[in-house]
């Protein structure tokens, strides 16, 4: 964008982020599962996969309401994110509770983004009066927000455990 003169401008342009977030999201998350030893990090993957669909959906229904597109931007922060946690999906062998915690750690980077994200367009959203976006926005922060907290319960309560655990063993693993 080469002009931005109005909050509902920011606004869109926020939004439009935020789509094609989610949307590369969407094809990172099955990797991530997949990669996961751990049967719980799986599972909370899938779950924020089916939830990422839902965001999708929601931005979809704020864009129509704005009768804008959604799309035409990429996110690069995503990408960069996005980037990073492929590095853990390129290691060919290493200590599984290991790389279930970096996996973990990089899903938390990726979260912690979209809450920030979130945060701020739903504020605009209730700046410019669109109550209805706001509170489909505030859906979506809560989310964010509950799949941070899941993965902080997981990492603190097993994974890390786990990793650290297994610190001074040598244990080595084929990556699927």
């Amino acid at each position: 964008m080469s002009k931005m003169n109005s909050l509902k401008e920011l606004y869109i342009e926020e939004l439009r982020d935020l789509y094609d977030a989610e949307n590369q999201l969407l094809k990172a998350l099955p990797k991530m599962a997949k990669a996961s030893s751990s049967e719980e990090l799986k599972e909370a993957f899938q779950s924020h996969f089916e939830e990422t669909q839902m965001h999708v959906n929601r931005l979809e229904q704020i864009f129509e309401g704005l009768e804008e597109d959604p799309k035409g931007k990429t996110c690069k922060a995503m990408k960069g994110l996005i980037e990073e946690g492929q590095e853990v999906l390129k290691i060919k062998s290493g200590n599984k509770h290991v790389i279930d915690a970096a996996l973990t750690a990089a899903a938390q980077r990726v979260e912690h983004y979209e809450i920030a994200g979130y945060g701020c367009v739903r504020t605009f959203a209730h700046l410019l009066g669109f109550e209805d976006a706001a509170t489909l926005l505030r859906s979506t922060l809560d989310e964010e927000a509950d799949a941070d907290k899941k993965l902080t319960q997981i990492a603190e309560e097993t994974i890390n455990m786990q990793a650290a655990e297994n610190e001074n063993e040598k244990e080595e693993v084929e990556v699927k």
